[in-house]
């Protein structure tokens, strides 16, 4: 069981790299006057992420449901380590709520 579960929060770390930095590419072209291969390379990785999601064997709903808790974090992950954003304390236990709601949904067991 631990197995299975490994693996799909690997793919929910892919995935949210593929859109956090796709999507930062994309934003660094648009709002920070970075050139146009850094929009193009970040659209073709977003378009990873949309693939690297079809990986997970639940259904669609519970996927994407999941993913945005992982990708809460992830996001304020790399803000903090990319942009020197610092969250706060409040930003740290919504992130960690978050989370642990979406892992109730995902892996909770279901007959």
């Amino acid at each position: 069981m631990l197995i299975p579960v490994l693996k799909s929060i690997l793919v929910f770390i892919l995935a949210g790299l593929c859109e956090i930095g796709g999507g930062y590419l994309v934003w660094q072209w648009m709002k920070e006057g970075k050139p146009i291969w850094y929009g193009i390379v970040g659209g073709i990785i977003l378009a990873g992420y949309g693939i690297v999601a079809t990986f997970q064997p639940a259904g669609f709903g519970r996927v994407y449901a999941t993913y945005g808790g992982f990708f809460i974090v992830m996001a304020l992950l790399w803000a903090w380590k990319v942009d020197g954003f610092r969250p706060d304390r409040y930003d740290i236990i919504g992130a960690l709520i978050a989370l642990i709601g979406v892992c109730i949904i995902y892996y909770a067991p279901r007959n």
